[in-house]
């Protein structure tokens, strides 16, 4: 198979597979005689995974880990649930981080009357005002 139907099958843009090659997520492909990338099912399924893992958010190197994983038979599941668990951690930061991000900015335009007076709370909040407005 060639890249464009690789693409197609795996859901993974011909850019994004030459990328993943490069920095060695994925294995480079034989090669034709006359120089195209002869990919096969394998290939194919691997990139549906690396796809599936990235759209969850799991980062290069954790997607590396998870490729080693899934290709070792001898794994331990405890291996897999660590990154998994891992991950979600990371998610309820973010979640967390976001929630405050948008606590503060209910909060300035909480404090913005929102018509023709040129007080600027929202602009005023953004360039003095102290980060993380919780408690206010």
């Amino acid at each position: 198979m060639q890249i464009g139907l690789v693409a197609e099958r795996s859901g993974v843009p011909a850019k994004t597979i030459r990328y993943y090659e490069e920095i060695g997520l994925v294995a480079k492909p034989l090669r034709t005689d006359s120089g195209y990338r002869s990919y096969d099912k394998q290939d194919v399924d691997i990139l549906r995974f690396v796809s599936r893992a990235r759209s969850l958010g799991f980062s290069i190197k954790d997607v590396r880990n998870l490729l080693t994983l899934f290709e070792d038979r001898e794994r331990a599941s405890a291996d897999v649930k660590k990154i998994a668990l891992e991950h979600v951690d990371e998610i309820d930061q973010k979640m967390a981080e976001l929630d405050s991000i948008r606590h503060t900015l209910l909060h300035l335009a909480d404090k913005c009357h929102g018509d023709e007076r040129p007080e600027y709370p929202i602009l005023d909040g953004l360039a003095h005002g102290p980060l993380g407005v919780r408690g206010e």
